[in-house]
């Protein structure tokens, strides 16, 4: 279908069915991703209040063949909330629809709508002694729509899952305009497709999320933290064993962190305490909860010593305070700042099988360095194999010193992942950054029926066009 621009008459006709209100300006977080690969040139940008209002947004640019491209916190790396390809697309904010609708304690659920504000959903769920549990590095400025529409992961997934996991009802409204009052807080729902589950992750491109019903959890009465030196991902695998040996579903987090990340963050900066020095090769980073009568430290102190008996970590630190916790856990979330601040020649965001993942570490490093001399800062979730593998230009250089190659560092990545039952999209998604590789990479049976499934709810193609989906009308994807 050809898809047209949201020029002035159509946006006259908006403006003639929705309040003033609901129509803003662009901002740059509106047209660029946070790293700056893909950036748009511009939109209409509409914020509805209501579902309703988001209908009438719909119905007019369905009947009129304009674009709609979802945006919420702005906070996703794989370019699904800009569209560079679009002459002025909508761009359909969440930013005014952002209420706590209801909180249900003695239920452990909460309904709120998608434009909320991850940190502010925590601090909903603390106000009735709840947790919510999925958290990110951006939870300051991530909004429940996007989350869900990415169907993020974070530290949290071991313990609680994923953004999937973590829903139980959504309100959403179609291409068509028509809205899905899905907005259910049942356990279990056995009614036919499940169209919750098949508007989460499909970043924005079958429908546009309004509200959520979400799962809360008792807050832990305590909880402890604790940062291992360990040998290398193959020891980290075996003291997250034991750990998961000795305290079960208490394991809340497992964290593997390189110590390049922590030269990295000596180097540029954020500036954080460090408890082990000189950095180890290789941390895992672990957190522990549990309820009443539960003894983190003592937990944390046995597993240490089992695991250094075992010879798997040689030295750690355990956090004997709230506060000390707290900066065990800055060092991990001020990686990616570290990150972006050096500049890295290619980023990827994968997941293996646990015990495909030394194996991976090793191989990546040997076919990299086939390629050039590159620094690589691996580290990520590894309770659920979810590793962010990036590499960097040497010391002192910059990745403009490396013309061509992180699509070649790339290729090898994936392929390697690929190879060993992986994924080459762990928590990002596929957005636009990605499409060509789900293609290449993607079960041919998968792709035609989520193709078919986009045709049957987007027959004019309008939402996100270019995301997960690439048009037809791109050229074909390298193979």
């Amino acid at each position: 279908m050809t898809l047209h621009p949201a020029d002035g008459a159509f946006e006259n006709r908006l403006r003639d069915i929705l309040p003033a209100e609901a129509f803003r300006e662009t901002a740059p977080g509106h047209l660029e991703i946070p790293r700056g690969e893909f950036r748009s040139g511009g939109g209409l940008l509409v914020t509805p209040g209501t579902a309703e209002e988001t209908a009438a947004v719909m119905r007019s640019a369905n009947d009129a063949g304009v674009p709609v491209i979802p945006h919420s916190g702005g906070t996703g790396l794989v370019g699904g909330q800009v569209s560079p390809d679009l002459d002025r697309p909508v761009i359909l904010s969440t930013a005014r629809m952002t209420a706590v609708r209801s909180v249900h304690p003695e239920e452990n659920a909460i309904v709120v709508e998608a434009g909320l504000i991850l940190q502010d959903l925590h601090g909903a769920a603390e106000a009735v002694d709840r947790l919510f549990p999925l958290s990110l590095a951006a939870k300051g400025s991530a909004r429940v729509g996007g989350v869900l529409s990415t169907n993020a992961g974070g530290i949290g997934v071991l313990r609680y899952g994923n953004a999937r996991d973590l829903c139980l009802g959504i309100e959403a409204v179609l291409p068509n305009g028509d809205i899905h009052h899905g907005l259910t807080r049942l356990r279990k729902n056995n009614t036919g497709y499940d169209l919750r589950n098949l508007l989460i992750g499909a970043e924005g491109t079958l429908g546009f999320i309004t509200a959520a019903a979400l799962r809360l959890f008792p807050r832990p009465a305590a909880a402890g933290a604790a940062l291992f030196a360990v040998d290398g991902p193959a020891a980290a695998l075996n003291v997250l064993s034991t750990a998961l040996d000795r305290l079960g579903p208490g394991v809340a987090a497992f964290e593997l962190i390189s110590g390049v990340g922590l030269d990295f963050l000596s180097e540029v900066g954020p500036a954080v305490k460090r408890p082990l020095d000189p950095a180890p090769e290789w941390m895992a980073l672990l957190e522990v909860a549990g309820g009443a009568g539960f003894d983190p430290d003592g937990a944390l102190t046995g597993l240490f010593e089992a695991c250094a008996g075992a010879g798997l970590v040689s030295d750690g630190v355990v956090a004997r305070s709230e506060a000390q916790r707290a900066e065990l856990w800055e060092i991990r979330e001020s990686l990616p700042e570290a990150n972006r601040r050096i500049g890295s020649i290619a980023s990827h965001d994968v997941s293996l099988p646990l015990s495909e993942v030394p194996g991976f570490i090793s191989d990546a490093a040997g076919r990299i360095a086939d390629i050039g001399s590159f620094r690589v800062n691996c580290y990520g979730h590894l309770g659920d194999g979810n590793l962010h593998y990036n590499v960097f230009p040497p010391e002192g250089g910059d990745r403009g010193d490396h013309p061509g190659a992180g699509p070649r560092i790339t290729r090898v990545i994936h392929d390697l992942v690929a190879e060993r039952g992986g994924s080459f999209s762990a928590e990002h998604g596929v957005g636009r950054l990605k499409a060509a590789e789900l293609e290449r990479y993607g079960d041919p049976a998968k792709l035609a029926a989520m193709r078919a499934i986009k045709a049957a709810l987007d027959p004019r193609g309008i939402m996100n066009p270019g995301a997960v989906l690439r048009r037809s009308d791109t050229p074909e994807a390298p193979r």
